[in-house]
């Protein structure tokens, strides 16, 4: 089997309200998703998504996939799909770094892969665990009350895993929203702190050492990783590191030296299925707790994450994300949020498939 052709689509997916995070610091209305397609000689197709949130969130942004696309394309057509690890290796070579830019075209070849196995990819990236994966709420900055109102909205859909946005100039009122919304708390429920690295160390161990009272962890602190670890020293709760981790070698460092206690992988910014499952797989191995989600994306990018969360042991696993249900245009159709909660398909494959009348023409093809 050889890949015969690869197109490219851009689609505005635009949030249902504007999104604050790192403290209102980082404001988004819209994303901006590239969805690809690798299509084959045995008449297989397979469909991935790269979606960044946003251009300031991190080192990638979607014209940026679009540009890298047009570098790697080439070097693929009459390859074998059915290989991911092969194909990544290619692209590796052929345009080293950038991992967001590989991540769709890896996450098509595993489509690819799970369609002519007769599969759904969560069996072929470990084997199914359990039931619906726990989503966690996405809560943007606000006010104290403003925030403990968003989990209520989020608690009556279903949601019982909450991502609270915090971080800012004043640590008084990060205090305050970490009180009030662990004071909103209800039991079975869990309501993380997430900085998206917007806290110097000096702030980060004040405020964490002001709640050490409290059960609840903390996500990404600081900027760096020599912060992080500063911060990981001087505080007692639990960290998880996200935007920190973005390769296999940030991960090993890590571990070695005992800066976090939870990771959260999130799949397009480490380059795609391969790369995450190797990177799940070092966590379980070293008892390190998992998050697993996406940069941003519609439905075809929560079903991609659905399905390394389904094949993932539930005593390891936190939660995903769904981002879809943000949006107010669907690119794609796939696995849905249902009751704060979400699963990966049982058909073949992905299970998720463009919606072509949102995605016009593709705005690149390569054969």
């Amino acid at each position: 089997m050889k890949i015969t052709r690869i197109s490219v689509y851009q689609a505005d997916l635009p949030l249902k309200k504007p999104y604050f995070l790192s403290g209102g610091k980082l404001r988004f209305d819209a994303l901006d998703s590239t969805m690809v397609s690798v299509e084959t000689d045995a008449g297989f197709t397979g469909w991935g998504e790269g979606c960044p949130w946003g251009v300031t969130y991190l080192p990638a942004f979607g014209r940026g996939i679009r540009a890298g696309l047009e570098e790697l394309s080439p070097q693929l057509i009459g390859l074998d799909p059915r290989v991911p690890a092969r194909i990544n290796r290619v692209m590796d070579l052929a345009l080293p770094g950038h991992p967001y830019i590989k991540a769709p075209v890896d996450i098509a070849c595993w489509d690819i892969f799970g369609q002519v196995c007769g599969l759904p990819v969560c069996e072929l990236l470990g084997g199914r665990y359990g039931g619906p994966v726990p989503i966690a709420s996405s809560v943007s900055t606000g006010t104290p009350e403003e925030m403990v109102r968003t989990v209520e909205d989020f608690r009556a859909d279903g949601y019982r895993l909450h991502s609270a946005k915090i971080g800012g100039a004043d640590p008084d009122l990060d205090v305050a929203r970490i009180r009030h919304l662990n004071a909103a708390q209800e039991s079975g429920e869990t309501i993380f702190l997430d900085l998206n690295r917007s806290w110097l160390p000096a702030d980060a161990i004040a405020v964490m050492n002001q709640v050490r009272d409290l059960r609840v962890f903390f996500e990404q602190p600081c900027e760096t990783f020599e912060e992080n670890l500063q911060v990981r020293r001087a505080t007692s709760h639990p960290i998880s590191l996200d935007e920190g981790i973005k390769e296999m070698a940030d991960l090993v460092r890590a571990q070695a030296e005992r800066a976090a206690e939870i990771v959260n992988i999130k799949v397009s910014r480490v380059g795609g299925l391969t790369k995450a499952k190797l990177m799940r797989d070092f966590c379980l191995a070293c008892g390190i707790k998992l998050l697993i989600m996406d940069t941003g994306g519609g439905a075809m990018s929560d079903t991609m994450t659905a399905h390394l969360a389904q094949s993932t042991p539930r005593d390891a696993l936190i939660g995903t994300w769904d981002c879809a249900s943000m949006l107010t245009v669907a690119a794609s159709r796939g696995a849905a949020a249902e009751n704060g909660h979400i699963s990966a398909p049982d058909a073949p494959g992905l299970g998720a498939v463009p919606v072509m009348d949102v995605l016009g023409d593709p705005v690149a093809v390569y054969q």
